[in-house]
């Protein structure tokens, strides 16, 4: 995939998206706040979180992916190596260091946005390594191209995870409607 999806403002989840989520993780959502970015065929693929759940637990990751595709090829890129040559990258690339710390700042800034979480860190491994690559996409995702250099490039690694129909039953639209290009998207991560 050349590019991701385009982003969107989060938006509210519906009764069709809290279904989808719950049959995308097998389990009801935990401080869902918003939708953060769709799936070509509608269906979440990133969620906005709390920074803190209901019982008052921090929970610093603010975008978390659902799309168990997703999550499955990322799990593939992860277990490749790509986390690892990523930070090898980060220590000898001046500009993409700061580039990715510059998103490690966007991260944080959202979240404190909603709530701030003193001494927590962003999520993923910002901003000095990469620990999770779920987290780099979701953000991408969520924020759009050119927030998040490692995120992005993790985004372009990855097949069109949408491309064989809807991952769920669950929510509206029809991925393998949405053209081989991926149509146009909405929003979304996984923490909830």
């Amino acid at each position: 995939m050349d590019t991701p999806p385009p982003s969107t403002a989060p938006t509210p989840p519906t009764a069709e998206d809290i279904a989808a989520f719950k049959e995308q993780l097998g389990r009801p959502p935990r401080g869902l706040r918003a939708i953060a970015h769709r799936c070509p065929c509608g269906r979440p693929d990133v969620v906005e979180t709390a920074p803190r759940l209901e019982d008052g637990t921090p929970f610093p990751t603010l975008y978390y992916l659902t799309c168990p595709r997703a999550a499955s090829a990322i799990g593939t890129l992860e277990a490749n190596g790509v986390m690892k040559e990523m930070t090898e990258r980060l220590e000898n690339d001046p500009d993409l260091a700061a580039a990715y710390r510059a998103a490690h700042e966007d991260y944080v800034r959202r979240r404190d946005e909603i709530e701030e979480l003193k001494g927590f860190p962003s999520a993923g491994g910002m901003p000095d390594r990469v620990k999770c690559l779920h987290v780099l996409v979701a953000h991408s995702l969520a924020a759009g191209p050119g927030v998040n250099p490692l995120g992005d490039e993790a985004i372009a690694m990855l097949p069109e995870w949408w491309a064989k129909g809807p991952c769920v039953a669950a929510g509206a639209g029809d991925c393998a409607d949405a053209g081989a290009d991926g149509g146009a998207s909405t929003g979304t991560e996984d923490p909830a």
